[in-house]
């Protein structure tokens, strides 16, 4: 059939009035490119990304529409008969066995180790989190032990701001190559009301292990922040965030099949679901806990109040570590139900930082914030040092920020922030070295010249 289009080609600019648009996707030629006449309706046009969209559609479902467009230049030469149709690619069958293996997880003790490569102090909270890691995937590993079950070693992690809960579980998840998710508790609320709904901590899980549900149901999800969902002691409305939310959350600790939107927070008609199992996922849930302490101070010292072997009201006001006397009667008058405390049988409370930790925070890690800025300034072919009054002095004002090894970050980056903008002017700077006068504003920091007859030649 002859393609009216081409007479069209022909006509001239006055004959046209209007642009051509493809019926389907309402495109102009302009914009959609070159149209084609359907036979025996001159005056329907459709593009050509429309048009191939029909035909594979029209061919899976056995139409034959080899002739209707027979002659026609449509793919770029004369459309004889349909395209292939494309078979669908066989799926792999996966190898058989557990997703791992028993005898590659590390043991308490090298777990341990490696955290402590990282991550300055809290060895009791180490040793604790070693243990009920090895002991979960363990019970990964072998799925099942006959007639004996074991149930999931859940975490909950209790410390002051700043303590270092957040980066031992990054820490841990990358020594055990294994996805982790960190999620707020701030932001969860209720289903139906405004907030994320409690199935989208796994969401976020599954979106981290690249929609890979296999792997996602073997990973970590930690919780920050999870004392906020704290029941609330006197409310007149409906506790939305607090209570509520750590009742949704029960039913993933302890292992269901939840739907989840995938590449989204929120399930919707227009997101794909995927449903994960998280029987076999370790939760860890952290938290400040502000207050908690006056809560443990009046439970030791109401006992015995009078004779000899009284507590004194402010026996426990400098205890450091204070948070070790927790037990679950403190947590529930905080405001965590039973049924939530029930499913986190690991406890580990963290230390506040004091101020050689803060000194060994510093100075030993892998990746200690005064090595990264050494290693920044190595790269401009300038040595940077730190005098031993120097770190000290940082550590001393980051105790007085109150807000653990987070102040040492910003710390560093107000005195440091002349140098790194000075160092590149003068090429011939060698050595920078960070004095105590420095820190405290008192003087300035030594630098030396590169030594010219160390120059070849």
């Amino acid at each position: 059939m002859e393609d009216n289009r081409d007479k069209n080609n022909n006509d001239s600019g006055e004959n046209r009035k209007h642009e051509d648009v493809c019926y389907v996707c309402r495109r102009p030629e302009s914009k959609a490119g070159r149209l084609i006449r359907i036979p025996n309706m001159p005056d329907m046009c459709i593009c050509v990304d429309c048009l191939e969209r029909s035909i594979n559609l029209m061919g899976s479902s056995g139409f034959n529409y080899a002739d209707m467009f027979k002659g026609q230049d449509i793919f770029g030469g004369n459309f004889q008969s349909a395209p292939p149709k494309p078979q669908p690619e066989e799926k792999k069958e996966k190898e058989a066995g557990p997703a791992f293996d028993i005898k590659k997880i590390p043991a308490p003790h090298i777990i341990k180790g490696k955290l402590d490569e990282y991550v300055i102090g809290q060895d009791q909270a180490k040793k604790v989190i070693s243990v009920a890691v090895y002991n979960h995937y363990k019970r990964v590993a072998t799925d099942t032990m006959d007639d004996i079950e074991i149930e999931k070693s859940n975490i909950l992690m209790i410390g002051p701001t700043g303590s270092g809960k957040t980066y031992l579980v990054q820490t841990l998840a990358r020594l055990l190559d294994v996805p982790l998710a960190i999620t707020d508790a701030t932001s969860l609320t209720e289903a139906g009301y405004i907030g994320d709904d409690i199935e989208s901590v796994v969401s976020k899980l599954l979106a981290v292990s690249d929609n890979d549900v296999e792997r996602a149901q073997k990973g970590i999800i930690f919780i920050d922040e999870i004392d906020k969902i704290a029941k609330k002691k006197s409310t007149t409305s409906r506790d939305v965030s607090g209570e509520s939310v750590q009742q949704g959350l029960l039913k993933l600790f302890e292992g269901n099949d939840v739907e989840v939107p995938v590449g989204a927070t929120n399930k919707n008609a227009m997101v794909p679901l995927e449903t994960v199992n998280t029987r076999n996922i370790l939760f860890i849930c952290g938290g400040a806990f502000p207050d908690l302490d006056g809560i443990i101070k009046s439970r030791l010292t109401q006992d015995s109040s009078i004779g000899f072997s009284a507590h004194l009201k402010d026996t426990y006001d400098k205890d450091p570590d204070i948070l070790s006397h927790v037990t679950f009667d403190d947590l529930r008058a905080y405001g965590m139900i039973p049924e939530f405390l029930g499913r986190l049988p690991v406890v580990v409370t963290l230390q506040g930082m004091t101020r050689d930790m803060l000194v060994n925070i510093l100075k030993k890690p892998k990746n200690a914030i005064l090595k990264q800025y050494q290693k920044l300034l190595a790269l401009d072919g300038v040595d940077l040092e730190f005098e031993d009054e120097a770190i000290e002095a940082i550590a001393d004002k980051a105790l007085q920020k109150k807000t653990g090894a987070r102040a040492l970050r910003s710390i560093i980056e107000e005195f440091m922030l002349d140098v790194m903008y000075e160092i590149p002017k003068d090429d011939n700077i060698g050595k920078v070295v960070i004095t105590k006068d420095y820190i405290e504003k008192k003087g300035s920091p030594l630098i030396s010249i590169k030594d010219s007859m160390c120059l070849p030649g």
